[in-house]
């Protein structure tokens, strides 16, 4: 890995984007530090820093991934500084309170499925554009389902429609992907063990409450990491990383 190989990470000023992007960097990757506020990924870049990485190819740039003119800017700049773009982590969503689907209001809705399926799109689109222009050819895209993105929880309409909608925008990305020699798939991430909180109860298909196993989110970096070493021209199209015990199989 060279610095040359330039990826992008959304949502890289918290949680499970600023594990990944300080993963990437460890393997010696640019990595453009994407989301809304420029505090949090100033933080990630910091924290690169202190960690062993060359603080220039920690690069933090502010977009707001559900708005069309934001995410063509932000990949404009990038084409315009390097030149190219070999990773786009999609990881960004936005979440809301577990509501019986009666009490969902249309503007949670729309939230929810604008900063996850929305935004899938429109950093995928900007990222075909890119990559299928630049030499050498092609790239890849790895989107952050769910196990929500096959099974839903109870009272999660707006989350699991938007989880299923990336289901189907990474099987498409991976067909129309072939023609450019970029790579397409989805890593279904089950309960990580939260840094700053005990692990909520969370409810069950038979109306119960439950605390969930959970798994250190080094085992999703991991992963990511696998999946972005990979040549273009090989894919993992699905996997979940879940903790065992964590229901799932069956949840219905």
């Amino acid at each position: 890995m060279t610095a040359e190989k330039v990826s992008v990470v959304t949502g890289a000023g918290s949680g499970i984007g600023r594990a990944c992007a300080l993963g990437l960097l460890a393997d010696g990757w640019t990595v453009v530090l994407t989301g809304r506020r420029e505090a949090p990924l100033q933080e990630t870049a910091r924290l690169a820093e202190l960690a062993g990485a060359d603080p220039d190819r920690a690069v933090p740039l502010t977009a707001d991934i559900s708005d069309e003119d934001s995410v063509d800017a932000l990949f404009a700049r990038i084409s315009d500084r390097f030149g190219r773009l070999d990773l786009l982590f999609n990881n960004a969503a936005d979440t809301m309170p577990y509501l019986p689907t009666e009490e969902v209001s249309a503007a949670d809705w729309h939230r929810v499925m604008d900063s996850i399926a929305t935004g899938t799109f429109l950093c995928s689109r900007a990222a075909f554009r890119l990559m299928k222009e630049q030499s050498p050819r092609g790239g890849r895209i790895i989107n952050n389902g769910a196990p929500s993105a096959q099974v839903p929880r109870p009272d999660s309409i707006a989350f699991t429609a938007a989880k299923h909608a990336v289901a189907g925008l990474t099987r498409s990305l991976s067909l129309d992907g072939r023609r450019y020699d970029i790579s397409a798939g989805q890593i279904d991430i089950g309960n990580v063990t939260p840094e700053d909180r005990e692990q909520p109860a969370v409810r069950q298909a038979d109306g119960s409450l439950r605390v969930e196993p959970t798994m250190d989110i080094r085992h999703v970096v991991d992963m990511v990491r696998a999946m972005a070493g990979l040549p273009v021209g090989v894919n993992v199209q699905s996997v979940t990383v879940m903790p065992s015990a964590m229901p799932y199989i069956g949840r219905g």
